[in-house]
């Protein structure tokens, strides 16, 4: 089990004794407002993923196709707390957990290699762990999953959530929670609310589900999910019509990048999508949203916000391994230093997209000091390939 009323602090991870103090990103929300025991917090499934990537072709009936890499580590929302903590914020997931290999395997790697907060979370005798096998395939993916319901629901397994900055929701999940769950316990005590939401599988996209965004601060669908709840045709049709329901409306619109409206600040912004090559989605999303949270605690831009969500989430999709694969702050400063160097006097000189690049990620030079050499990066199962923007080796 997890140690209740202990407060991990994941920027020790990013901490060296003869480094001095580490980078903290949220240190001015933490310096005006110290009362919040976490900066987010978690509800959701846990799974033991198992990723296959680089398949060359779907699997067709009675044939055996083999994968380019695989991995194995804790998914669902797991993702979304792995990225959020390897990000330098303090994180606290509730989930049920089984006493079985696999949950065991999810526990350890979350509460012990991750530093995520699981005294809310339990273990349950005689219930399997869920999982999933996903497939990565021209960059997208297919997944097949098994699981049951968690023994007891999330009111239940967390009753009054900790004090926390943010809380991420599902908001088909938050409903069956009803209006006196935990969510609206958590949003009374103080609390942002970042939401997002799944595909339909019934092809409903019902309206009426967007109701549920009075009660939260931003809401960071994709494209395609965005347009057919608000009834649509084209990304920036459906963030406006978020954005007269949300402060914080972002619509993530995959190779073509990401825009966003802040009624708070009134910014409006669009970045579009690194050029890379990408290795394995799987997680890139749950990466993305753990950015755009981190940045907004951090009270950056929402130009800084949405272009560092796409940095990590192309960091991400490079490498083979949903949770695994989530960027670190040394994985970020790395590739930044990458980027200064290969922009700086070099022969033949920098082309204009590294240029770009340079302008658009400007905000990191003054960041990249206060990071040590020894910060978070990747588990080292997935620091292999393709890690950097094509053209800056």
């Amino acid at each position: 089990m997890g140690s209740p009323g202990r407060v991990f602090d994941p920027l020790a991870r990013l901490r060296h004794p003869a480094s001095g103090p580490a980078a903290d990103p949220v240190g001015a929300a933490h310096a005006a407002d110290p009362a919040p025991q976490f900066d987010v917090f978690l509800w959701g499934t846990v799974f033991l993923d198992i990723i296959f990537a680089g398949l060359p072709e779907p699997p067709s009936p009675g044939t055996e196709v083999w994968a380019e890499g695989m991995a194995s580590c804790p998914g669902g929302i797991a993702n979304l707390a792995v990225a959020a903590a390897r990000l330098g914020l303090r994180t606290s997931l509730a989930a049920a957990f089984s006493d079985d290999d696999y949950g065991d395997l999810c526990w350890r790697t979350l509460h012990e290699q991750e530093g995520i907060d699981l005294s809310r979370s339990r273990r349950f005798t005689d219930w399997h762990s869920p999982v999933t096998v996903s497939m990565s395939v021209n960059r997208d993916r297919s997944m097949v999953s098994h699981g049951h319901p968690s023994p007891v629901s999330a009111t239940e397994m967390i009753g009054t959530p900790p004090t926390s900055r943010a809380i991420m929701i599902d908001l088909a999940g938050a409903a069956d929670e009803g209006g006196a769950g935990w969510v609206e316990l958590a949003r009374r005590q103080g609390s942002l609310v970042f939401a997002d939401l799944g595909w339909d599988p019934r092809g409903e996209w019902s309206p009426g589900v967007l109701d549920q965004l009075a009660h939260c601060h931003a809401f960071m669908p994709n494209a395609v999910e965005a347009m057919a709840y608000t009834r649509t045709d084209t990304p920036l049709a459906a963030l406006y019509a978020l954005a007269d329901r949300v402060p914080l409306a972002v619509v993530t619109n995959g190779a073509e990048g990401a825009l966003a409206i802040d009624n708070t600040t009134g910014e409006e912004a669009q970045i579009p999508a690194l050029q890379v090559s990408p290795l394995d989605p799987t997680g890139a999303g749950d990466v993305f949203s753990a950015a755009m949270v981190m940045g907004t605690l951090a009270g950056w831009s929402l130009h800084d916000r949405l272009a560092f969500a796409a940095l990590c989430s192309a960091l991400a999709i490079q490498q083979f391994g949903g949770s695994l694969a989530a960027p670190g702050w040394g994985d970020v400063i790395d590739w930044w230093h990458q980027l200064e160097s290969a922009t700086a006097g070099c022969t033949p000189g920098p082309s204009s997209y590294q240029q770009s690049l340079r302008r658009r990620y400007a905000f990191l030079h003054d960041i990249a000091p206060g990071v040590p050499h020894t910060a978070c990066r990747r588990a080292t199962a997935t620091i292999a390939r393709r890690a950097d923007v094509e053209g800056l080796d």
